[in-house]
């Protein structure tokens, strides 16, 4: 296992994650002390869908769906 201290994580970050994408895991010290571990994660397998992919039904409505209130339906919604 691979140690690193706050200063190095700090600077070197992005080429030590490249080293966790490899398998590495890697203890960031402060001092001589552990106080955290980079390790890999595994892949979601949820993927988001490319933009313009239909993931649901469309929405569907009734002609009258965007009619006026009557006084009746204003008093029930205290309009």
């Amino acid at each position: 296992m691979k140690t690193a201290t706050t200063h190095q994580a700090k600077t070197h970050l992005s080429r030590l994650l490249k080293e966790v994408q490899t398998g590495e895991t890697i203890v960031i010290l402060s001092g001589n002390v552990p106080v955290a571990q980079l390790t890999a994660v595994e892949p979601s397998s949820a993927k988001r869908p490319k933009v313009g992919t239909h993931t649901s039904e469309p929405v569907r409505y009734t002609e009258d769906s965007f009619r006026p209130l009557i006084d009746g339906e204003l008093k029930e919604w205290g309009l």
